[in-house]
């Protein structure tokens, strides 16, 4: 999967998924404590989650496909004066970043893959998540009006997530994903993900 057709949805102004600032679901979750240790913003796009939760202390390390968006999220670390490192990795091979994390986010990226890629990358994510750690996914969800692109069904996650590949789904629940084609946010899936 290469970064061209990502890098291209940053050249002519913001990406549809970027609405100017962290997600909701991904503050609340923030505040309540959830992203310990160091963390990983899979898929972290001009770095919008990632810098929220740097500034409340984390280490985080955000990784994507897209060179702009990189380079977006980069200078916003700098305008705004917070720690946090941003470098092009595929998400389909995780493990080539050489080390692992005790919490993961991913935000909009899950329900990018067609379902043959779906196991792959919950394989990569697996190879780079603490034993115990903790996965976020927070995903467009089928249920609701007005869904976003590529909805995922609560059975795509439990197939996807479950102990056979490493993994315990803790909490599923509905909320919304933000972008800027969505009044009121589209109806999301917010998972809650246990490596075993």
């Amino acid at each position: 999967m290469t970064g061209e057709p990502w890098d291209a949805s940053y050249h002519d102004g913001p990406a549809p998924w970027d609405f100017g600032g962290a997600q909701p679901a991904v503050m609340r979750l923030a505040a309540e404590g959830a992203f310990t240790g160091s963390v990983l913003d899979a898929g972290c796009g001009s770095g919008e989650n990632a810098l929220h939760i740097a500034s409340l202390g984390a280490s985080v390390l955000g990784v994507d496909v897209a060179e702009t968006a990189l380079a977006l999220a980069r200078q916003k670390a700098v305008d705004r004066g917070i720690k946090a490192d941003f470098t092009t990795a595929d998400a389909l091979h995780l493990d080539r970043l050489g080390r692992t994390f005790d919490t993961v986010l991913d935000c909009g990226l899950f329900h990018s893959f067609d379902a043959d890629e779906r196991p792959p990358y919950v394989a990569s994510l697996a190879a780079v998540t603490e034993p115990d750690g903790t996965l976020y996914v927070l995903c467009f969800s089928n249920e609701g009006p007005d869904t976003g692109p590529h909805p995922i069904t609560r059975e795509d996650l439990t197939t996807a997530f479950n102990p056979n590949t490493g993994w315990h789904i803790a909490t599923l629940e509905n909320t919304k994903l933000e972008t800027r084609y969505h009044n009121n946010g589209a109806p999301a899936w917010l998972a809650t993900i246990n490596r075993t």
